[in-house]
């Protein structure tokens, strides 16, 4: 019998300010990265509970949705290691714009996250070499452009809130 394909099901904030984009500064397998805030949905949530819920965790701000900027699938092979083997995953991402509301300074911020920084779009492109997934730069492009759904675009089942 074969296994069943599971994408791992991520959320991903897009947030701007005065010309600047919210990002986060994290320690992966592959060094220091740049990433949108940004994880994994989890069981209980709809997609966009889970973005407040990352945004919050990854940079002490309040979050408040929007709009969905795009539906994103995606695939990483992280290479074989000693003592471990290659790795591929594939992400389905789900991004969403919206507005950064109170910052709590003092929080602590998710394990692995150095800091919160906010980046010009022209810095964002220019550091690359650095984004944890190509997806950074290309939902804040698909912003930029004026790329936008409504957040009714995401249907969450009641059925899918029951955890357990």
């Amino acid at each position: 019998m074969s296994e069943r394909w599971k994408p791992s099901v991520t959320v991903a904030a897009v947030i701007e300010r005065d010309g600047r984009f919210l990002l986060v500064e994290e320690h992966t397998p592959e060094g220091l990265r740049l990433n949108n805030p940004a994880g994994h949905l989890e069981p209980g949530e709809s997609p966009q509970s889970g973005c407040v819920r990352e945004v919050l965790e990854e940079t002490a701000h309040d979050f408040t949705p929007t709009a969905l900027v795009g539906v994103y699938l995606s695939r990483f092979v992280r290479p074989a290691t000693t003592g471990a083997a290659e790795e591929a995953i594939t992400y389905l991402r789900f991004a969403f714009c919206g507005d950064a509301g109170a910052w709590h300074a003092g929080r602590a911020l998710d394990a692995g996250i150095v800091r919160a920084v906010w980046l010009t779009a022209d810095e964002i492109r220019t550091s690359q070499d650095r984004h944890r997934s190509p997806l950074v730069l290309q939902c804040m492009e698909d912003y930029l452009r004026g790329q936008r759904f409504p957040l009714e675009l995401v249907v969450t089942d009641a059925s899918a809130l029951v955890t357990g």
